[in-house]
C-alpha cells in the first residue's frame, strides 16, 4: 500500500480539467466547474472545448500581468482565490525559464501554474560520545493561521520562491523568518532531489517543483520562528518522523521532503515507500 502522500501527489485528474494556455504553451490547469467564473472576460480569455487561452493581443509580460491582475482582483474580491499573499509569482514551466507573466502567489492555484518550492530537512547526528545517539529531525508546527495547510506537521523549513530570488536567497531567508538560522549556518544547506507534485485542492491544482535540502543543525541550536508562521518546533526521532507521515499529519510537501532525506541516508527500508521515485519526475500526460 502507498504513503497517503504519494497518493495525494499525483490525485489529478485531467479530464476535470482544462489546459490554460499563453500561446502555444499550456501553462496550467482550470478546473471545469471554474470556467464558468471566467466567461465574464470574454477580451482576456478565449475559451472553448479545448481549454482557455489569454487572448493573443497581449503580447508582452507586462500586457499580460496586466490583464490578468484585473481578473485575479476581481475572483479574490468574490471569495473565488482565498489567501492572499502580496507576493509575486512568475508564470513559466521552468524555474530557469523567462516569465510569461506575473501573477499573484494566491491565484497559481485557481490557475494550475508551475510554482516553485524549497522545503529543508533539519538534521541532527550527534557525536559518538553523545547519550542521545541515534539522529534526529527538526519538524515544524504549522500556524493555525496559515492560509493552507494549518496546525499540520512541516519541515523545519519551507518556503515558496517568488519571483526574483535564488534558490540561496530563498533558503537564507526562509530560514531565518521560519526557523531563526542565521545565514553562516544556512549556507552549508546540500541539496538532495527534486520533487513534483500535481494534486487537486479545494482551491485549485497545486503543480508545483519542491526543491528539497538537508542542513546539519548543531546539538545546542532549538529553532525559533520569527515571522508567526511556525505555531512550534520539536525534535523527533526517525521512527516518530515515519509514523506521521504514514498518518498523513505532515503536509504532502513535507512528507516528500522527508522521505527523501530519510532514504538517501538509509534511516528508512526503500520497500516502505512504495511508487515515490515516480515522483522525482514530471508528470507525463498521454
Amino acid at each position: 500500500m502507498s504513503l497517503p502522500c504519494i497518493v495525494a501527489a499525483r490525485r489529478f485528474d485531467p479530464a476535470l480539467h482544462l489546459p490554460f494556455m499563453i500561446g502555444a504553451e499550456r501553462v496550467g490547469w482550470i478546473r471545469a466547474s471554474d470556467m464558468p467564473l471566467l466567461v465574464r472576460w470574454p477580451d482576456v480569455f478565449d475559451i472553448d472545448a479545448r481549454g482557455v487561452r489569454l487572448s493573443p493581443r497581449f503580447d508582452t509580460v507586462d500586457l499580460r500581468s496586466a490583464a490578468l491582475g484585473v481578473v485575479i482582483g476581481a475572483l479574490a474580491a468574490d471569495g473565488r482565490i482565498p489567501g492572499w499573499r502580496d507576493e509575486t509569482y512568475a508564470i513559466r514551466n521552468a524555474f530557469d525559464a523567462p516569465p510569461l507573466a506575473y501573477i499573484e502567489r494566491a491565484a497559481s492555484r485557481f490557475f494550475g501554474t508551475m510554482t516553485y518550492a524549497v522545503h529543508l530537512n533539519g538534521v541532527v547526528e550527534y557525536a559518538e560520545s553523545a547519550s542521545r545517539g541515534a539522529p534526529q529531525l527538526w519538524i515544524a508546527r504549522r500556524s493555525e493561521t496559515k492560509a493552507t495547510d494549518p496546525g499540520m506537521l512541516d519541515n523545519v523549513v519551507a518556503g515558496g520562491i517568488g519571483w526574483g530570488f535564488s534558490l540561496a536567497d530563498t533558503i537564507i531567508k526562509e530560514c531565518w523568518e521560519e526557523a531563526g538560522i542565521p545565514e553562516e549556518i544556512a549556507a552549508h544547506a546540500v541539496a538532495g532531489r527534486t520533487a513534483h507534485v500535481l494534486q487537486s485542492l479545494p482551491e485549485g491544482t497545486q503543480a508545483e517543483q519542491i526543491f528539497i535540502y538537508d542542513l546539519a543543525l548543531p546539538e545546542d541550536f532549538a529553532p525559533r520562528n520569527q515571522d508567526g508562521e511556525v505555531g512550534e518546533h520539536r525534535l523527533a526521532r526517525i521512527e516518530d518522523v515515519a509514523q506521521w507521515i504514514e498518518d498523513g499529519a505532515m503536509t504532502v510537501d513535507a512528507s516528500l521532503a522527508t522521505l527523501d532525506c530519510l532514504l538517501r541516508r538509509r534511516w528508512i527500508d526503500e520497500d516502505a515507500c512504495a511508487g515515490i521515485d515516480a515522483l522525482f519526475a514530471p508528470p507525463v500526460f498521454a
